[in-house]
């Protein structure tokens, strides 16, 4: 049984969270993302966000890094925008009655449950320039890309990089 440092409360082994309290069971301080460095062709249009968002390339420069990155995510199909703000860590994925632990970011008014969007989908982490993903254990797996990530590493993404939760489809905007 593994105890967690936060409440005390005994989970089985292999448990990421407590399922009493949320704290996270195990340390990820081994693992290493890579930096995000951006151009100013890199940065969307604010006026073009209200009226006609588009889909960028993905990708990076090499031009000077931003201090901080500012993460949004563009939610594809409805066209709709999700600002992040005011944390490092975010989880991603939809709330359902009686969810001891609760996502973060909601996904469920994107018809989450229907693409395969798991209620703890994944984890997006943001320091300095750097930010990463990571899936949780989900159910219908995350893509970055197109190519599936392995569940529980952190994995590396860039402006316009399009995220897939289950097949709900998110494009990365870093400012």
């Amino acid at each position: 049984m593994i105890i967690c440092p936060n409440c005390h409360h005994k989970e089985f082994p292999g448990a990421l969270f407590c399922s009493e309290c949320g704290a996270r069971l195990i340390s990820l301080d081994y693992l290493t993302t890579q930096s995000i460095q951006k151009t100013t062709s890199d940065i969307l249009d604010e006026s073009k966000l209200g009226s006609k968002p588009e889909i960028l390339k993905s990708g990076t420069s090499t031009q000077q890094p931003e201090q901080n990155a500012e993460l949004a995510l563009f939610v594809i199909d409805s066209k709709q925008t999700l600002q992040l703000a005011g944390r490092t860590e975010f989880t991603l994925g939809r709330i359902a009655e009686g969810q001891p632990i609760l996502p973060d970011v909601d996904l469920s008014p994107f018809e989450a449950y229907a693409q395969g969007v798991s209620r703890l989908h994944a984890a997006l982490k943001v320091h300095n320039e750097r930010v990463a993903i990571m899936d949780l254990g989900s159910s219908n797996g995350t893509r970055v890309n197109g190519q599936k990530i392995v569940p529980h590493v952190d994995y590396p993404i860039n402006q316009g990089d399009i995220i897939a939760l289950g097949k709900l489809k998110i494009q990365v905007v870093l400012r």
